[in-house]
Formats: structure tokens, sequence, C-alpha cells
């Protein structure tokens, strides 16, 4: 039997060209999802957790009078009283310890990771890999323009992938800026230097390391910032 070779026709140039551009803009769209979900993930740690901690903060000075940490009846203004003495909560319930402070106080805290881990928040870096932020408080030496340092109580904010904290910068301060603003780098907050800073990491370091070797599959090298307190 004879084929009709009429009826035997492939793709035409214009069908290919076509599905090519659809295909090009479907992942045009998937890459620029991936770019607004991560946008949006930031925002919700800026606004459910940094933001709610600095409410908590602040909370705990309109009940109980004084900085989480100091002492009402001989008050330091100063984060667990002393200089440079991080107030975390490695060990939740504790007293001592952030966690015990709040709850002591009767403030609510914000849900993070979990219960009796409020300080924590767990999010995605841009590799995909697990990352996790953890609040704490201090009293440090933070300078101003003119490179004058006094202490002033500032949160402090671990595990910010250089993505996340540039954009927590922006939001703080309108641009990123290591030395200067309420946000800082915690190496620069007391530097007596008077021009600006790049955070020293960027995403293509490695997680506890800084060479620029950045796999795929990789952690993200993550640095830790102070956010400034008005009190």
């Amino acid at each position: 039997m004879s084929r009709n070779r009429s009826n035997e026709s492939g793709f035409s140039l214009i069908e290919l060209s076509v599905v090519l551009v659809v295909l090009g803009i479907i992942m045009g769209v998937t890459s620029v999802s991936k770019d607004v979900i991560r946008s949006a993930e930031f925002k919700k740690i800026y606004s459910r957790h940094i933001q709610a901690w600095v409410s908590a903060y602040s909370d705990h000075i309109d009940r109980q009078g004084v900085v989480v940490g100091d002492d009402a009846t001989t008050p330091t203004l100063k984060v667990n009283q002393a200089l440079n003495t991080e107030l975390c909560d490695t060990n939740a319930g504790v007293a001592g310890e952030l966690h015990s402070y709040m709850d002591a106080a009767g403030i609510e805290m914000p849900s993070g990771r979990a219960e009796g881990r409020e300080d924590r928040y767990v999010y995605q870096d841009t590799n995909g890999n697990p990352q996790e932020v953890q609040i704490c408080f201090v009293n440090t030496n933070w300078s101003d323009q003119s490179g004058v340092s006094i202490a002033r109580n500032v949160m402090v904010i671990k595990g910010l992938e250089p993505a996340l904290v540039r954009s927590l910068d922006t939001t703080i301060d309108g641009r990123p800026d290591a030395r200067f603003g309420l946000f800082r780098s915690s190496t620069l907050a007391g530097s007596t230097t008077t021009v600006s800073a790049e955070w020293s990491v960027d995403n293509r370091d490695t997680y506890g390391t800084t060479n620029s070797a950045n796999l795929d599959e990789d952690q993200i090298a993550v640095v830790t910032a102070y956010y400034r307190m008005s009190q």
C-alpha cells in the first residue's frame, strides 16, 4: 500500500516560533513570580516578626517602666543592666531569659517559630535552604555620623541572608548602608568612620565562609544586624 505523503506534514517555522515564544513567556512569569513571592516573604518577616518584637519591647517599657532585663528598683537604662551583654532566649522559660522577662510582664510575644521559640523565625534563603532569624536585645556602643559613640539599646537580629538584610535596610532606612541609619551591621554600629559601608557578604557567599563560591545547593552566608530602639 502506498502512503499519501501530502498528509505527512511537520511543524512549520511559524508554529515552532509560537511555541518558543509561549515557553519564554511562561519561564519569564515563573521567574517574576519567584521574586514577588520572596519580596512578600521579606515584608512578612519585617512586619510580623521584627516590628512585632519592637512593639513587645515598647510594651515592656510601658508596663514595667524599664527596658527588658533592667531592674525597676535600681534602673540602669540598659538592657540586661550591662554593656555588650546580650539578652537572648537560649533556654525558654528559664529566669533571666528574654522569654521569661516578657512572660513576667504579661507581654504577648510574636508567634515566631513555635511556642517557647517566639524569638525565632524560619525562612528559605534564595537557594531554597532553611535559615533561621533570631531576636535578642543588647546595650552596645552606637556612633552618630560624626563618629561620636554612646551606649544605646538595640535589637540584635541574627541569621539574615544578604538579600533579606538589604531588603530590611531599605525598608527601615530607605537604602542599604551597613554603617549608618537605625539598621546597621553589628560590626559597624559603633564604628568611628564617617563614610558609608557595604554589607560584608552577598548572595555568592556560602554559609560559614566568605569565599564567593556559593553553589545552588549551598546555604547562603548570613549576617547579624542591629536595629536601634527608641529607649
